[in-house]
């Protein structure tokens, strides 16, 4: 039965192919490792079936674009760049999304010019590139986001961004804000409300998967479809091998951004030092020098950067920020996870992994020594975990990954055509 439901699936995807072949797609992302590095095997995918991929990004990441087999248009954004502090992105919620119009308002022009006479048949776009759900009004072609995270239900205004803004709303700041965004809306012929035009899309492909998502049963299915985690051949980020007789590997990382917490490396280094048999992967990013971590043992060994998924391969343990790139790595490699959220969506994160029953969540001014070592040795032994993990990676797999994305991608041309 398996063996004909690939073959049927191949036979469609050949069919849609044909339907759509050497179509021009268009990419558009920011510089965030969180929203670029889910799409990159997505996009590997479409140029291997034969498409025109094109992919507008800034400077920094466009190696990485690159080596997918797009073509890259660059272009220059204001936003804070990977290597910022991260109080770069301020404090508030203003300060967070501020930048992101900001941005937008003056890419747009950067991306009209960069388009000029090479018009796609179909965008793409993360969840965060404002110009390109504008661009593909103004062209009259289709668009597509590719979610990295978590998408809005039935009822998530009424219950989340409602009362989040219930208060920034009433500010003379945040009705400018809105009044900037409406009037850049209209400017570009678009009549949506701003929080509709950023937070409900025509179509979506969300790369996480569905167990990570709140309220799934209230998502519309037709405008949502999960194909959970895309990671594809990651040897290029290098290797990495388990140490001869390390009897338990932990890897502690808390992503690219909110780095900056050597207070909570600290902490980490405490809790796993005297722990015979155990080996630590420590990574602190670029913001925190290792001498501020004092005397570090040799079970434990630092880093600036990691290549988090072959680590997390060999691991029994993953000590994550939350991020939805990290706890879907975690899930689909089956690993349990102490979750130690910094922003955004990681809260969230953290309250659906530990209700899954897979991790514990600790706030970071609770991730003492004494607690994360507690956690460490109740999650590595707890057989129920580890059946809990094995059943969601199952469940994972089935979702589709990047070959269902490129099928979708493939379909929403063939509609546009026919």
């Amino acid at each position: 039965m398996i063996a004909e439901i690939s073959c049927t699936r191949r036979i469609v995807s050949l069919t849609l192919h044909d339907m759509t072949s050497r179509a021009h797609i268009a990419m558009f992302s920011i510089a965030a490792h969180g929203h670029v590095n889910p799409s990159l095997e997505v996009i590997r995918e479409l140029v291997a079936r034969g498409h025109r991929v094109t992919y507008a990004i800034p400077p920094v990441f466009a190696d990485k674009a690159a080596e997918t087999g797009a073509e890259v248009k660059t272009w220059n954004s204001t936003l804070p760049s990977p290597d910022d502090d991260p109080s770069a992105w301020g404090s508030t919620l203003l300060d967070n999304v501020e930048p992101f119009l900001n941005d937008a308002i003056q890419a747009l022009p950067q991306l009209i010019a960069a388009y000029e006479g090479d018009e796609p048949d179909l965008v793409l776009h993360d969840i965060t590139s404002y110009p390109a759900r504008v661009l593909a009004h103004r062209w009259g072609v289709p668009a597509v986001s590719l979610s990295p995270n978590l998408v809005a239900w039935e009822g998530y205004e009424k219950e989340v961004a409602e009362p989040m803004w219930e208060e920034p709303r009433k500010t003379e700041r945040g009705q400018a804000y809105y009044a900037r965004f409406h009037a850049w809306l209209e400017e570009n012929g678009i009549t949506l409300h701003p929080d509709a035009f950023a937070g409900r899309p025509d179509r979506s492909i969300v790369l996480i998967p569905k167990a990570l998502q709140p309220n799934a049963d209230r998502v519309d299915e037709s405008v949502y479809t999960f194909v959970g985690a895309c990671q594809g051949d990651r040897s290029a980020e290098g290797g990495w091998q388990r140490p001869a007789g390390a009897e338990k590997v932990v890897l502690v990382s808390l992503g690219s951004s909110f780095t900056k917490q050597p207070e909570f490396y600290r902490n980490c280094v405490r809790a796993f030092a005297g722990l015979p048999g155990w080996h630590v992967v420590l990574q602190i990013g670029r913001h925190v020098d290792p001498a501020e971590l004092g005397d570090v043992p040799a079970n434990i060994e630092v880093r600036s950067w990691v290549p988090q998924l072959a680590i997390l391969r060999q691991a029994d343990l993953f000590v994550t920020h939350a991020g939805a790139g990290g706890s879907q790595e975690g899930l689909a490699t089956a690993t349990p996870m102490i979750a130690v959220p910094q922003a955004v969506d990681q809260f969230g994160n953290a309250d659906m992994l530990q209700g899954l029953g897979v991790a514990r969540h600790l706030p970071t001014e609770e991730a003492t020594p004494e607690a994360l070592r507690a956690a460490a040795l109740d999650l590595v032994d707890d057989a129920e975990v580890a059946h809990r993990l094995k059943e969601i990676q199952a469940d994972m797999a089935k979702e589709g990954g990047t070959g269902r994305a490129a099928d979708l991608i493939e379909a929403e041309l063939a509609k546009c055509r026919a």
